[in-house]
């Protein structure tokens, strides 16, 4: 199966339901889309949607530095050389994340389908399934129940809630939605680098009670020797995200005193499927549990991260929920999501189809 030919291209996606998180709102979301063909008409999927905010770089950006590209080192070759591709895809863009996902990404689900395989199976299917949180932005009390009722209604049994602007108020909204909805569903909370350490451990104390499940980066992302120095049992619901961007970044976390108990992977962080492999084994030599987030994102990227999140026994977590949102994606298929339980499909490659 050779790679015959390359299409890139840009899609602006409105989502259903604009969010707020402690520095910005969102009502859209760009995906670039990557599609490798090949000369027996099987292609490859691949899609990416960076975040300035998180590592520097925008769709736009991205898209530029694929536009203009030199890919002689891609087309004309066989997807059998699939490791010395994603390779090559690290050494041609070193500085565009964006660019890296995408094709990174396209290039695990052409090697599948040339395997005709389920990703997953490449590396050894370890979970079956993982009940997903679904997320509820910063907003006022009466839209957060509203929207509570609206996921309880379809099925899903954990919330993540998006804190980080005022403490008080975040405190006051917890404990509201915690009496409402009682103990019959989880709540995790991701303050977005919100809150100084001193504010940390107030909020910390004052919510002990309500029973979070875990916590996702509750102070900036350069915290990281402060967090090593708060109690052992808050670092260990602590799951570090902005913090987390490459395997560098991980070997620096791991250090003991570890300053959190979970790394939470983002193929938009990483740069795709190979560079998050090796972040899982640094989780697996410092005994850290896994969590799976995303951007605003297609399915076929949220497809991509399952497959890889249920390849290994320290996945725990997942918040895979980006596209759940989108007005309109640009693929299909991937995974199956019934009462809030995602799955993997048995197709071959990553399983989404476009539309």
């Amino acid at each position: 199966m050779k790679i015959t030919h390359i299409r890139i291209s840009k899609a602006n996606l409105a989502l259903t339901r604009p969010y707020t998180i402690a520095y910005h709102t969102t009502d859209a979301v760009e995906n670039i889309l990557v599609i490798l063909e090949t000369d027996t008409e099987e292609i490859g999927i691949g899609t990416s949607s960076p975040a300035k905010d998180v590592i520097g770089e925008s769709v736009d950006e991205a898209l530029a530095v694929l536009s203009v590209a030199d890919f002689s080192w891609l087309i004309g070759k066989e997807i059998k050389y699939f490791h010395q591709l994603c390779h090559e895809v690290y050494q041609h863009f070193p500085q565009s994340i964006g660019s890296q996902a995408a094709l990174d990404i396209a290039l695990h689900d052409l090697y599948a389908k040339f395997l005709d395989k389920p990703l997953v199976a490449i590396w050894g299917q370890k979970i079956q399934s993982l009940p997903t949180s679904v997320t509820i932005g910063i907003k006022g009390m009466k839209e957060t129940i509203e929207e509570a009722e609206e996921y309880l209604e379809s099925g899903f049994k954990i919330l993540k809630v998006k804190l980080g602007l005022n403490v008080e108020e975040d405190i006051e909204r917890l404990t509201k939605l915690r009496k409402w909805v009682g103990r019959r569903i989880k709540i995790r909370i991701d303050p977005n680098q919100g809150y100084s350490k001193a504010q940390f451990l107030d909020f910390y104390e004052r919510t002990k009670k309500l029973g979070l499940e875990l916590i996702e980066q509750p102070m900036p992302a350069r915290s990281i020797d402060e967090m090593r120095s708060l109690p052992d049992p808050i670092r260990r619901n602590i799951a570090l995200d902005e913090s987390l961007t490459n395997e560098l970044s991980a070997f620096k976390i791991a250090q003991k005193p570890l300053p959190c108990g979970i790394f939470n992977i983002k193929l938009m962080k990483t740069g795709g499927l190979t560079e998050a492999k090796k972040i899982m084994q640094v989780a697996q030599r410092a005994s850290m549990k896994l969590m799976w987030g995303c951007n605003d994102e297609s399915v076929v990227s949220i497809a991509a991260a399952l497959h890889l999140a249920f390849s290994s026994p320290l996945t725990h977590y997942i918040d895979l929920d980006g596209s759940f949102d989108l007005a309109k994606d640009l693929a299909e298929g991937g995974f199956i999501l019934k009462n809030g339980i995602m799955s993997l499909t048995t197709q071959k490659g990553l399983g989404v189809r476009l539309l």
